[in-house]
């Protein structure tokens, strides 16, 4: 008999919904302290998982949710970087 690999599951910022790790987006803080979208799940660095949607996106800016993840404040820039990088994976 096959064995059924459980996936694990992560909430999302924004909503805080618990979703399969799979279905949500990886937002990554690297080492360095840059900010980048990990689309594998696998890069090195400290993660916060987002819904694929504009929605979540903008829950999680108004309430600071990237902010509390990271333990630190996350500059607007970031926040612009994450919507031009959602739009061109076309999630918004």
């Amino acid at each position: 008999m096959a064995s059924v690999r459980k996936q694990p599951q992560r909430a999302c910022i924004g909503c805080g919904q618990m979703k399969d790790k799979k279905e949500l987006i990886r937002v990554l803080r690297t080492p360095e302290g840059e900010f980048t979208l990990d689309a594998t799940g696998r890069k090195n660095g400290r993660g916060a998982y987002l819904c694929r949607s504009a929605e979540c996106l903008e829950r999680a800016v108004k309430t600071k949710g990237l902010d509390r993840s990271f333990k630190m404040a996350v500059p607007k820039e970031v926040y612009e970087a994450l919507r031009e990088e959602m739009k061109a994976l076309g999630l918004c």
